[in-house]
């Protein structure tokens, strides 16, 4: 390895966890639009809360915020990259399977592959994980 990746790798940890925050930050905001009208999105109006949408508004309110803080992050991660699976098959690629872009399924795609990688990498530095695993 070169001297220049040894001083980039040191920042993998802290990336990690701002690549963690960050998208779950977006995820809970498609959960607080369904749940909550936070931001409000018209299609979501009179969402039934016992629906599929409405389950996926639970997940990614309630599991974003675990991710968020990086608690019990890889069993989180792993739910939501299946949830992102199912819902990119189930909703978009009916339509174009192999185009993403065509069948507005990139969200799902790349949340899809984010938490997969979470779900194996883990939350990083800024994780409360590294918490509980000091203590156990």
């Amino acid at each position: 390895m070169t001297a220049s990746h040894n001083n980039f790798a040191r920042f993998q940890p802290i990336l990690l966890s701002v690549l963690r925050i960050t998208s779950a930050y977006m995820f809970m905001l498609h959960g607080t639009a369904k749940l909550f009208a936070l931001p409000h999105i018209e299609r979501f109006d009179g969402l039934q809360l016992m629906s599929v949408l409405g389950l996926a508004g639970v997940l990614e309110v309630f599991g974003g915020a675990l991710l968020l803080l990086g608690l019990f992050t890889r069993p989180v991660a792993f739910v939501l990259s299946g949830m992102m699976a199912v819902a990119y098959f189930m909703f978009h690629a009916a339509k174009t399977p192999l185009f993403p872009l065509m069948n507005n399924g990139e969200a799902a795609a790349l949340f899809c592959f984010i938490f997969l990688y979470l779900s194996v990498a883990g939350g990083g530095a800024w994780a409360l994980d590294n918490q509980l695993n000091k203590k156990a």
